[in-house]
């Protein structure tokens, strides 16, 4: 059997090349046109076919077999970047101030690339891959869009895997599991209204400011008291403004929260979701204000099928080692929209070790940079994972 990695590391320098040109031109959500149109023109001169508009920007390629099969899988690369000022030096650092390539979505998606134009050369496998090129993921939920847009129904993938580069694990690492390895994402605001007044006469008015400081208080017996020590949840208040700025004496009327909410499990995330409601509400009550909640529900967990996160694990042990695959690891409270299309489809999400030097920066920092050399690792995972589940007849799977 064609080792995918060594096989890529033929065209490294194209990718690399490649790379390092959509990291030059980043594009956020739904706007990703120069992005999509580079893909497609290299999935064409390679002979695969393309489906472009899924979504606005997303775009499906589809590989076929040497052999046919009722049998499919999906591969999935997100191709957005996001709204970030650049701080990088090197060469084919951002040409669009306010917009950069900062959670390495760049290295996904030549990645995908790599592994399609693999695929499609070697053909070494019984049914069909469908490589799928999705748009927004940071913001907007180009998964959920592409999902609604029919993508199942038009390419019904049995299975979806997707990667995600990780600087804190080694280059030449991953790591995948079963269960919840991202947490749910949601949006909450809150409005306290009180009674605005002179800042030397508090008894006068209604302090919305004191009103919101016991609420931002009171939410964090949500992880500590209203869920179990051993599940996790995450209530963050990010952001208060009130509806007096400028002013040292003056108590305001109003004040705005905005915050997230974070967990593992749908359970928790409902929990947290109507205790958010009921403390906001209770305590604005108790101190003689009102509290207005607008929970906005977003990304839902990232949640891997047992079977395919198994099934994961084997194929990067054999590619990587044994020793190099965490079966077994934090998970994150970050969040990830390929969650919607693991909703629909049995699947995994798997970390691909970034590396990088000693004290180098993380994802959707000012500096970061994806690392090149892990592109042929990567790729080649993706294309061992697709010919691996359709195994061609009389060879192991």
């Amino acid at each position: 059997m064609t080792n995918p990695v060594e096989y890529i590391r033929r065209y490294h320098d194209e990718l690399t090349e490649f790379r390092q040109d959509i990291h030059a031109h980043p594009e956020i959500a739904f706007e990703e046109h120069r992005t999509a149109e580079r893909v497609a023109s290299q999935l064409t001169a390679w002979g695969i076919e393309v489906h472009r508009g899924l979504a606005g920007t997303g775009l499906v390629g589809v590989i076929r077999g040497r052999e046919t099969s009722a049998r499919s899988v999906g591969l999935r690369a997100d191709m957005d970047c996001l709204p970030m000022h650049e701080t990088g030096e090197h060469s084919y650092r951002s040409r669009i101030p306010g917009r950069m390539h900062a959670c390495g979505h760049d290295g996904h998606t030549t990645m995908l690339l790599g592994a399609a134009r693999y695929l499609q050369q070697t053909q070494a496998f019984a049914g069909t891959v469908y490589a799928i090129f999705q748009p927004a993921e940071e913001h907007g939920g180009g998964g959920r869009e592409m999902v609604r847009a029919g993508l199942f129904e038009r390419f019904p993938a049995d299975e979806v895997y997707a990667l995600h580069n990780w600087p804190t694990l080694p280059a030449g690492s991953m790591a995948v599991a079963p269960g919840p390895v991202l947490a749910s994402a949601d949006e909450i605001r809150i409005r306290v209204t009180g009674r605005g007044s002179h800042a030397a006469m508090p008894d006068q008015g209604i302090d919305p400011v004191v009103v919101a400081a016991h609420v931002i208080t009171a939410l964090q017996t949500i992880p500590s008291r209203n869920v179990s020590p051993l599940d996790a949840v995450v209530v963050s208040i990010c952001s208060l403004q009130t509806s007096q700025v400028g002013a040292f004496n003056v108590i305001p009327n109003g004040v705005e929260l905005i915050g997230t909410v974070r967990a593992f499990r749908e359970d928790t995330r409902a929990l947290a979701e109507r205790r958010c409601g009921e403390i906001a509400r209770g305590v604005a009550a108790a101190l003689g204000a009102q509290a207005e909640v607008e929970y906005l529900r977003g990304y839902p967990p990232t949640v891997n099928s047992p079977r395919e996160a198994d099934f994961a694990a084997a194929v990067g042990e054999r590619l990587f080692g044994a020793g190099n695959v965490l079966r077994e690891f934090d998970r994150s409270m970050g969040a990830e929209d390929f969650s919607f299309m693991l909703q629909e489809k049995p699947g995994a999400y798997v970390l691909l070790g970034q590396g990088g030097p000693p004290g180098g920066c993380s994802l959707h920092n000012p500096n970061y940079d994806f690392n090149d050399a892990v592109t042929p690792l990567g790729a080649g995972l993706l294309a061992a994972l697709a010919e691996t589940a359709l195994a061609l007849a009389g060879r192991p799977a």
